[in-house]
């Protein structure tokens, strides 16, 4: 028995919509559109592109072999990130990078450095290290 329900074109809609994905028109030359295209900017550079046919309406879900290739080629997830998308919308982890949570903001390490502050001592510094020596240097009388 297969661990996951047979996914359908209306599940992998879904999937696009909570993922984000945008919706792109292609010319139709006058005729009728056969698939809604869908696109999807990683943070790696990389722009998946997946098709979602417009079957006839006896085909609701998509076949095992196609499915699988949809997941890897198309989508790049595997079956229980997409399902945990669809079901639970829990998107898929495509590597977005976390900032850490106290940085030091660029224009506090640019005012330093121009303050005269060496890179070196304002890397050392937490961020509120970093934004009291700032205040400081701002607070005196100019030479």
């Amino acid at each position: 028995m297969p661990r996951f329900p047979a996914a359908s074109r209306s599940d992998h809609r879904s999937f696009c919509r909570i993922e984000e994905w945008s919706e792109v028109q292609r010319g139709t030359g006058g005729g009728v559109r056969h698939h809604l295209t869908f696109e999807l900017n990683l943070p790696d550079g990389r722009i998946l592109r997946t098709h979602i046919s417009r079957p006839p309406p006896a085909r609701k879900t998509y076949g095992a072999g196609l499915w699988n290739t949809i997941l890897r080629s198309q989508l790049d997830v595997s079956e229980e990130e997409f399902w945990d998308c669809v079901q639970r919308k829990v998107k898929p982890n495509r590597g977005i990078p976390q900032l850490p949570a106290r940085t030091i903001p660029a224009g506090v390490v640019t005012l330093l450095i121009n303050l005269g502050v060496p890179e070196a001592t304002i890397l050392a510094m937490s961020r509120e290290e970093a934004i009291a020596t700032l205040n400081e240097l701002l607070s005196k009388p100019a030479p």
